[in-house]
């Protein structure tokens, strides 16, 4: 399959131009100005190519709460947001905790064929807290292990599965909770379980991914891990850093002002790795009883635009940088950048597009959003995974 993108403004971490970009067999192949191919052509004046949005953080819900959302709606929900790749979270029923279950989903997201998936394993087995043993049986193709929102309490079974995921080449990804404190004060809870795992990793030589850090003295651990040449990442999530003083129930909770204002500066500086939206559906019912989370896959691009880049100044690229580049190299997947040879999974987006958010047009069943009728800047207008259309708004 061949197409060809003429007149857009072509931006990614590194660049930013107007020009053209021809695709074939699926990878970027030749990227200048003025080009001709007798192929497929879209007319991309006034738009903006970036290389598609990955979601290190994304809950689909199946198997077992399909009534939440599922592979096909939820990937159907990735797409509109200009996203071509997913990291899903092994809190399922059952816990992703076996290759049985995690090429269950795998199948099915082949089966859909929308979107790339990869499917996290849990820690422990299945979240029990203490058995590691599944690790041994995991396939190579897993890439990160997660305990997801129930991080694990006994340090000395979370430092035997560092040391496993050394091992075993697996990045381990922490929800930074301690559960004994949640009650007693969410923002102990979150930054003592964050300087837990970066000792652990310390001490190990693990690679960690610090998940949602929404909390200015987690985020001073983690660039003072990085400092210390420690091998740890990071996420902030559109929620944490477009909201301030909100009752919205999500996990952690929205921080203070001076937070999202720490977090910010963080991503300016370079110290955040990824944007990941935790993208987490419920049904109405399930979000009136106090389920925690936000269906924000599809407004994730649209808020951190609006916040970071027309607020603040952050330049286009630097975005492209946290929601695609950085995120493909925690994968190790050829995406992310727009080079000669990198997979075409692109979006076009028009940044002055000004509309408010409304759930109702969500692809996801999870209408939960905290971000109902704000007002926001940019639009995906078309979604290319591998130089094919998944999404279009026209």
């Amino acid at each position: 399959m061949e197409l060809l993108i003429k007149n857009a403004k072509i931006v990614d971490w590194s660049q930013s131009f107007i020009g053209d970009v021809y695709i074939n067999k699926g990878v970027i192949w030749e990227i200048g100005k003025s080009l001709n191919n007798n192929c497929e052509t879209i007319d991309a004046k006034g738009l903006t190519l970036l290389p598609s949005f990955i979601d290190l953080h994304v809950h689909f819900r199946e198997p077992g709460f399909t009534n939440k959302e599922d592979i096909e709606s939820g990937s159907l929900a990735a797409a509109k947001g200009g996203y071509t790749m997913v990291n899903l979270m092994a809190n399922t029923k059952p816990v992703c905790s076996n290759m049985d279950t995690i090429n269950y989903v795998l199948n099915r997201a082949k089966e859909v064929g929308i979107i790339d998936v990869h499917q996290v394993a849990s820690i422990t087995n299945n979240f029990d807290g203490r058995d590691i043993s599944h690790l041994d049986n995991l396939h190579s193709s897993v890439k990160i292990i997660s305990e997801d929102g129930n991080d694990v309490m006994d340090s000395k079974v979370m430092l035997n599965a560092m040391a496993k995921a050394k091992e075993k080449d697996k990045i381990v990804m922490c929800h930074c909770e301690e559960h004994l404190l949640s009650k007693v004060d969410t923002r102990l809870s979150e930054n003592t379980m964050t300087w837990r795992n970066i000792s652990l990793a310390k001490f190990t030589g693990c690679a960690v991914h610090i998940a949602h850090v929404s909390t200015k003295e987690s985020m001073e651990y983690i660039i003072e891990a990085k400092k210390n040449g420690i091998n740890v990442t990071c996420e902030v999530t559109p929620h944490h850093i477009a909201l301030t003083n909100n009752n919205y129930r999500v996990n952690p909770p929205i921080r203070e002002k001076e937070d999202v204002e720490f977090l910010i500066k963080a991503i300016e500086e370079g110290w955040v790795d990824a944007v990941s939206t935790d993208h987490a559906p419920h049904t109405a019912e399930d979000k009136k009883n106090g389920s925690p989370g936000i269906s924000g896959i599809e407004t994730a691009f649209a808020v951190c635009h609006t916040k970071l880049v027309k607020e603040r100044g952050i330049s286009l690229s630097k975005l492209s940088e946290i929601m695609s580049k950085n995120p493909a190299h925690i994968m190790d997947v050829k995406k992310g950048q727009i080079k000669i040879g990198y997979d075409a999974d692109l979006v076009l987006v028009d940044t002055e597009k000004q509309y408010n958010i409304c759930s109702d047009a969500f692809r996801s069943k999870g209408k939960n959003t905290p971000f109902e009728g704000k007002e926001v800047y940019g639009s995906v207008v078309r979604t290319l995974k591998a130089g094919k259309t998944i999404f279009n708004q026209i």
